[in-house]
């Protein structure tokens, strides 16, 4: 749902509540208004987050309705972390249409009563409803089935990610303590060969001991044809060079295993949400048309949908380069023209999957390379390399918005000729 603010404000009628809420982690604080911002309540009414303290809420509101004569109501709040999510969908079940307002809105409004930048559970509530009825509010998406499914999904992948990359660091700081050649014989630790050797032996005194036939016999028992006698031979002349710590042995073996041990799990656990997500991405309509986009994978469509959702919802893609915090922001003032920039106000994960994405088109996806090109070497007004790169972004969003709300197919010339090209002026 897309609403102009003039809109909003015609839908916060006279026959409407307005219950401002203060959402917390174990207790809510609700004030209820009308339409001109007259309140109903003596004082906030205070609820728990559980099934008794809802049940109380949703009491409360129709004592309000019935004394008040009022017809419907509508609930708003701050999207506060994840604290919201449970109250949302108990309104939205019973009936009522929860909206939302901007944290950052109630921040800079709520001096406007007492001149005080004081923030609390009676406070908060009555900014939160004359945001709503000043037309500031937005109406939450909660996405369900397939689109609720792969959200969740996309959410793990990225934990998973963050947990591994924080394994993978720890690795890397035990070997420039314990074995700091070990890049010289290795690129990555996590090469199959690698790993075989480092669960049996990853201090340099163990591989010394273990030897180089010993070594070249555990590769060839697991059939491995990359590696041989002249890598074992490295890696053992690499041990004995070597300058890492030799003290605390015991508690560094121990450590180096359970940290092995944590990779390899988190490896596994990644594999399988990967498998999920594509088995999910693949119910979605139109979209394996994206993946046929060169450059463009399974984890950047995935994350695009996970998080716009049912692309139908929007009428124009601007309104996801807005989500994305894309938006062109303008800075000027009377003769004063500064430099225009992207609000950055919006979901972050997206328009990092955007960045990701578009870097890697310009490497490897013919058009896209040569929009960029046009765009950064063109005789006038050329674009800095970060400002093509935002363009190119915007121009994907449009790109995955039509084919998935269409099932267009991707057309490479349609694309290159969408991109206006102002003749250069020619020389007198």
């Amino acid at each position: 749902m897309y609403y102009t603010q003039n809109e909003k404000i015609l839908q916060v009628g006279e026959e409407k509540i307005i219950v401002g809420i203060d959402v917390g982690s174990e207790k809510h604080y609700a004030r209820a208004f009308d339409w001109r911002g007259m309140e109903y309540s003596k004082k906030a009414y205070v609820f728990t987050n559980d099934a008794e303290g809802f049940a109380g809420f949703f009491e409360w509101i129709t004592g309000i309705m019935e004394k008040s004569g009022k017809e419907t109501v509508m609930p708003a709040m701050e999207p506060t972390g994840h604290y919201w999510f449970d109250l949302a969908k108990f309104i939205q079940d019973n009936g009522m249409q929860p909206v939302l307002v901007n944290p950052l809105h109630v921040k800079r409004s709520k001096e406007l009563d007492d001149h005080l930048p004081s923030k609390n559970d009676r406070k908060d509530p009555k900014t939160i409803a004359k945001l709503v009825i000043e037309g500031r509010y937005a109406y939450p998406y909660m996405p369900e089935g397939i689109y609720a499914e792969l959200r969740n999904a996309t959410v793990l992948r990225f934990q998973a990610e963050a947990e591994l990359t924080r394994i993978k660091n720890r690795i890397q700081r035990w070997f420039a303590i314990y074995f700091p050649e070990y890049k010289d014989v290795y690129g990555s630790f996590s090469a199959v060969s690698s790993m075989m050797i480092l669960k049996k032996a990853a201090l340099p005194c163990d591989i010394i001991a273990l030897g180089e036939e010993k070594i070249n016999e555990i590769w060839r028992e697991a059939k491995l044809r990359a590696v041989g006698k002249k890598r074992a031979k490295t890696l053992v002349e690499a041990a004995r060079r070597s300058i890492g710590h030799t003290e605390g042995h015991e508690t560094a073996r121990l450590e180096i295993f359970l940290l092995l041990e944590d990779y390899d799990r988190l490896q596994n656990r990644l594999e399988q949400i990967m498998e999920l997500i594509e088995t999910l991405v693949s119910k979605v309509p139109y979209a394996k048309k994206l993946m046929q986009i060169k450059g463009i994978g399974i984890k950047t469509v995935s994350g695009f949908i996970a998080e716009v959702g049912d692309v139908s919802r929007f009428n124009d893609p601007k309104q996801i380069q807005k989500l994305a915090g894309q938006a062109i922001v303008a800075n000027s003032s009377g003769k004063h023209k500064g430099q225009s920039r992207i609000s950055k106000r919006g979901r972050k994960r997206l328009r990092f999957l955007l960045f990701e994405a578009v870097l890697s088109l310009t490497a490897t996806n013919p058009e896209f390379k040569e929009i960029h090109h046009y765009y950064t070497g063109r005789k006038t007004n050329p674009l800095k390399k970060k400002q093509s790169l935002m363009v190119l972004s915007n121009k994907l969003i449009r790109v995955f918005y039509a084919i998935l709300k269409s099932g267009a197919d991707y057309e490479p010339e349609k694309l290159l000729r969408d991109i206006r090209r102002p003749e250069e002026p020619q020389a007198a």
